[in-house]
């Protein structure tokens, strides 16, 4: 009978040492119910209820929680949504300036084709010059 009582004793301070451990290498944002330091001095002041607690409403989940990725600033030339909208800006920057050169260009030469047609006379109407 001396035999399971001491075999009783050496699995009830397993216990609390493992869930002591175990308490300790747990991260504080994990643990449920109390904060951390609580649950360590509930292990410790209750020994073997306080192992009991921590293992059925302390311990962390053995599945974690899908965690929500928190968005961190990213740098600009990281961002391949970014860059594309660059390249978008830039190409219709560069289209703009294209048109605006063509239009340039096409009213240069109406206005010195319309200045040629001031500046020469008609074969059949000789006016005064």
């Amino acid at each position: 009978m001396v035999r399971v009582y001491i075999l009783l004793v050496v699995v009830a301070v397993a216990v609390i040492v493992y869930a002591l451990i175990e308490c300790i290498r747990s991260r504080p944002q994990e643990v449920r119910s109390i904060s951390k330091p609580a649950w360590i001095l509930t292990i410790l002041l209750v020994p073997l209820i306080g192992a009991l607690l921590w293992f059925l409403f302390g311990r962390p989940r053995s599945t974690p929680q899908p965690q929500v990725q928190q968005r961190r600033p990213m740098a600009p030339d990281d961002d391949v949504a970014f860059l594309r909208k660059l390249e978008h800006q830039r190409r219709q920057q560069q289209r703009e300036a294209e048109r605006q050169k063509r239009e340039r260009e096409a009213k240069k030469r109406e206005q010195g084709g319309a200045a040629d047609k001031l500046g020469e006379q008609d074969p059949e109407n000789p006016g005064p010059r």
